[in-house]
């Protein structure tokens, strides 16, 4: 009789769905980051191999030049450098992989991601609410990308970037848990405050700037970009502002040191820097690409970018120190 209860109740137990545990949500998030990557690699591929596949005719993509040949290998190789984080974050060996190699790919991994999934959901509403540029303006804008092109790729981004984060914090819990248990504790060191503080200072200038872009502002700009100005542009510009304020912000946190809790000063300090460092970065090296002289870039534009990445790598030497401060032997 109690074998039979035993049994019964085994058998149920058995015929329960069980939860999915967190190898089915790794082997899923594993999934879905490869996945997210085959729309950009095959375009990359393709245009690579002389396609024209998602650029109208007179798009700069176009012109003569190996800038944008050698920008699209290198953004291709930078895609497939995400399949090698999910099986960093992913395999056992991924453990053994030396913190110094796998810094930099998380870090602009981070920053280019970050800034693409707050402003295209951005760029979507703005065009939702009927705040987009409208059919003559499109019509006149020079042409670059076909627009699905925009949406297959962003929102192929934005899965990598969920899918890196979910993998990521878990992986690194397991590997650096101890540098953001507990409170920030005391003060960094004085010339530590002063990094901080120059991050801070620039922050506001370049914010300043580039908010003052995503409100219309023309000063500084070039004539080309004040003509092809609408309200999603503005988005891009906004986003920049933000993520460049909050690696000051970020700075200045970590710095002050307190009773705030380790994790969340390190998420604000490595996002912001990330962000800022990574897009300030992108963008002079697009200003370098610009061969003609309708689209030159203006002197005004190369500072606020290079101001800009200046700000995150200033917030990350600050992250740097921090971290020290704080390192256990793994």
């Amino acid at each position: 009789m109690n074998t039979r209860a035993v049994n019964t109740d085994e058998t149920t137990y058995a015929a329960r769905p069980s939860a999915p545990g967190p190898g089915t949500w790794r082997r899923v998030l594993q999934a879905a980051a490869v996945a997210a990557t085959v729309p950009y690699l095959c375009l990359k591929g393709a245009w690579l191999a002389g396609s024209h596949i998602g650029i109208p005719d007179g798009s700069v993509l176009l012109g003569p030049g190996m800038f944008f040949k050698a920008a699209n290998a290198v953004t291709l190789v930078m895609d497939a450098a995400v399949i090698v984080l999910v099986l960093v974050f992913t395999r056992p060996w991924g453990r053994r992989v030396p913190a110094w190699l796998l810094t930099l790919p998380v870090f602009v991994a981070t920053g280019l991601l970050v800034p693409i999934v707050v402003a295209f959901p951005g760029q979507l509403l703005v065009r939702a609410v009927g705040l987009g540029p409208d059919a003559a303006a499109q019509a006149a804008r020079e042409p670059f990308l076909d627009p699905w092109v925009f949406n297959v790729v962003y929102g192929g981004f934005i899965v990598q970037a969920i899918a890196l984060a979910a993998l990521f914090v878990p992986y690194a819990r397991e590997r650096w848990g101890g540098l953001w248990q507990g409170v920030q504790g005391e003060r960094l060191p004085s010339p530590t405050g002063v990094v901080a503080g120059a991050a801070a200072a620039l922050a506001v200038v370049v914010a300043a700037v580039e908010f003052t872009w995503a409100f219309g502002g023309t000063a500084g700009l070039s004539a080309s970009q004040i003509a092809q100005f609408n309200p999603e542009t503005g988005v891009v510009f906004a986003t920049y502002g933000m993520c460049t304020l909050v690696a000051g912000a970020g700075a200045v946190n970590l710095a002050r040191g307190g009773s705030r809790q380790a994790w969340w000063a390190l998420a604000v300090a490595w996002t912001g820097a990330a962000a800022a460092a990574s897009w300030g970065l992108w963008l002079l090296i697009s200003c370098a690409g610009t061969t003609d002289p309708a689209k030159a870039v203006t002197t005004e534009m190369v500072l606020t970018y290079a101001g800009q990445m200046i700000t995150g790598l200033l917030a990350a030497a600050v992250l740097v120190r921090f971290l020290a401060s704080r390192r256990r032997p793994e």
